[in-house]
């Protein structure tokens, strides 16, 4: 590395500070020519402020105009809605809405069905026909054939084809029309 002379250090230091300098100066030139334009506005709309005036109240006038033409276009339209919703309400019946009576009478009878329900199925146990879990008896499990005993199997039917079984239950739903008309 070259050593700098004592030179350089002052010259980099002169250099710098000039461009601090410089820096500061635009600053000082910006706020000038700002304070310069403010004021030259500043004097033109002391002088036109009729002319200023006037060109903001028919702006905000026009503003006004399409807010309310805009209010009126929402207002049509919501109403056209509303209309088309109580159409299909008349259509279905629906004119007016559930109220919290409507729906505790609802509860009501739907309870009511309820313990109907649990009565009825009580008197079919008494009676026998609806058995419980605890009614059924287990079936014993079928004693195995040992190999001692002499008895011959008897042989099995053959399985049912599917078109017999299909005749079959027509036959048996047959029955079941006949009896119930």
């Amino acid at each position: 590395m070259a050593r700098r002379k004592p030179d350089d250090k002052s010259n980099v230091a002169d250099k710098a500070s000039e461009i601090a300098k410089n820096i500061w100066l635009a600053g000082v030139g910006a706020y000038g020519k700002a304070v310069d334009d403010a004021q030259t506005r500043f004097e033109k709309a002391g002088v036109e402020p009729p002319k200023l005036f006037k060109d903001l109240v028919k702006a905000g006038a026009a503003l006004e105009e399409e807010a309310r033409s805009s209010m009126e276009d929402i207002k049509t339209a919501s109403s056209s809605v509303e209309e088309r919703i109580n159409r299909v309400r008349e259509n279905f019946s629906l004119s007016r809405y559930a109220r919290g009576s409507d729906l505790v009478a609802l509860h009501q009878k739907v309870d009511k069905l309820s313990r109907q329900l649990a009565q009825l199925n009580n008197a079919l146990k008494a009676a026998g026909v609806l058995t419980t879990a605890a009614k059924t008896k287990r079936k014993t499990p079928a004693k195995k054939a040992t190999t001692s005993s002499k008895k011959k199997a008897t042989p099995r039917k053959a399985p049912a084809t599917r078109k017999s079984a299909a005749k079959s239950k027509v036959k048996t739903r047959a029955k079941a029309a006949r009896k119930t008309s």
